[in-house]
């Protein structure tokens, strides 16, 4: 399995925290946010990473080099320009398998990543979206589901049927990036409503919450998870307990 990791954006909503980092460098009670997604692919048996990156990515490309030290395989595509998140993996393409992950770049997740895979595998589609009932607790739901498909998906419309939101993980077959334009800005909430249209467009869903560093209110929460699921040890190293 392979995870392209969509960590490009400017995040301009952490303020002061990513002025001067991307915000996968951001740092949770010691180390990058993306060293912990690296360390919850890998105990899900993901190696093959993708890194997709842009605003100051040669600090994570510094840091976390060829992935080996972390237990990964790491290569990389780079962004001279914003591209959004579509976008990036059409620019990545020639590194992406022909059944692949994607995952933002400030998300930590629970997912059952192989019966995920192994779902989206059983049906003939081009993607498939994780999604989470969430009834706008942890943000604005987004999506709506009827069976095993969605059949709406808008950030911008709300509907009472909409109590859905998209997880966070996606996956995809390389031919859906035909539908992406070349060179220009394209966002997934640009993608999934024309696979919508032509029913490619597979819900998977997960019935843990998920976490996320995009927001100043979401970096406080996921650091108090890491707080209560990680312990020092008598060395001061922090040591996985129960995640």
């Amino acid at each position: 399995m392979q995870v392209a990791i969509l960590a490009g954006g400017l995040a301009t909503r952490l303020g002061n925290l990513t002025e001067g980092q991307p915000k996968s460098m951001v740092r949770v009670l010691g180390k990058p946010f993306l060293e912990y997604q690296l360390e919850l692919l890998r105990r899900a048996g993901i190696k093959n990473i993708v890194l997709c990156v842009g605003h100051m990515g040669e600090q994570i490309e510094r840091h976390f080099g060829n992935g080996r030290k972390h237990g990964v395989n790491i290569e990389y595509s780079r962004e001279d320009r914003l591209l959004g998140t579509a976008g990036a993996l059409k620019k990545a393409e020639a590194l992406l398998n022909d059944a692949f992950f994607t995952m933002y770049g400030d998300s930590y997740l629970f997912l059952d990543f192989p019966a995920a895979m192994r779902y989206f595998k059983s049906h003939n589609k081009l993607a498939l979206m994780t999604v989470y009932k969430n009834y706008d607790r942890y943000d604005r739901s987004n999506t709506v589901i009827e069976g095993n498909w969605v059949k709406k998906f808008s950030k911008k419309e709300k509907t009472e049927d909409m109590v859905y939101i998209e997880y966070g993980a996606n996956i995809f077959r390389k031919e859906a990036l035909d539908m992406i334009p070349e060179s220009q800005y394209y966002s997934l909430e640009d993608l999934f409503p024309p696979l919508i249209e032509i029913e490619q467009l597979l819900a998977f869903e997960v019935k843990e919450r998920f976490y996320e560093i995009g927001s100043p209110q979401g970096l406080n929460e996921f650091e108090e998870f890491v707080r209560i699921s990680y312990v020092q040890s008598p060395t001061s190293r922090i040591t996985k307990t129960n995640i």
